[in-house]
């Protein structure tokens, strides 16, 4: 994924994962599911629907849909869109991915709405990417402010303040979902009779916190 468009196209294909949809739902679930983060329109949604038709990755066939009782026009086709076998392949190639894309800002959200679609490990990485990326981001804001503190005004560190609270909030609550995500796997591995000594060395290291 490499843009805006492509965060879309990711948004969508999981929504049609779960069942195929005309483009009215689709914009409703997707303003329904993301809205905290972005909101969608007509505009950004038809283009990025008739690229994945074009690709193959999705098919759209033509529905019958009747009107409201209200409406002066008789019934009104409508297309409903469905993942191909294509598009199906696509989609678990890029939930399958953990790398640097699925941390970022502007994906790591969409990503996250799809984790129950998601294998754990793939999931643990993503989370586990994303805390080290934001516990980076907070030791440049901190070293920043405290290079610039004594030229700032009390407004302006107000809202750096207010910036680095946010970053804190998400930390603790990645710590938490982290901790979660062990806790599952060492259930796991209890239930299906597997060790239960030490994490495995990619996972042993909880000095995260």
């Amino acid at each position: 994924m490499r843009s805006r468009s492509d965060v879309l196209e990711l948004a969508i294909l999981g929504l049609l994962h779960e069942a195929p949809m005309h483009g009215y739902e689709l914009r409703k679930r997707l303003n329904m599911t993301l809205g905290s983060f972005r909101a969608f329109s007509y505009g950004s949604l038809y283009p990025c629907l008739k690229s994945l038709v074009q690709r193959g990755l999705i098919v759209g066939s033509s529905t019958v849909a009747t009107p409201p009782p209200h409406a002066l026009s008789g019934k009104r086709a409508r297309i409903v869109y469905e993942l191909t076998a294509d598009g199906k392949e696509h989609l678990s190639e890029i939930l399958a991915s953990s790398g640097p894309t699925a941390w970022e800002d502007e994906h790591f959200d969409v990503r996250f709405t799809l984790f129950g679609q998601t294998d754990a490990e793939t999931r643990l990485r993503i989370l586990e990417g994303r805390r080290t990326r934001l516990t980076e981001r907070l030791d440049q804001v901190r070293q920043s402010a405290a290079r610039t503190r004594e030229r700032l005004d009390d407004y302006t560190l107000e809202l750096q303040r207010h910036g680095l609270e946010q970053v804190e909030r998400e930390v603790r609550w990645l710590d938490g979902l982290i901790d979660d995500e062990r806790g599952n796997r060492r259930a796991e591995h209890r239930g299906t009779g597997q060790p239960t000594g030490p994490v495995p060395a990619d996972d042993a290291d909880a000095s995260w916190h």
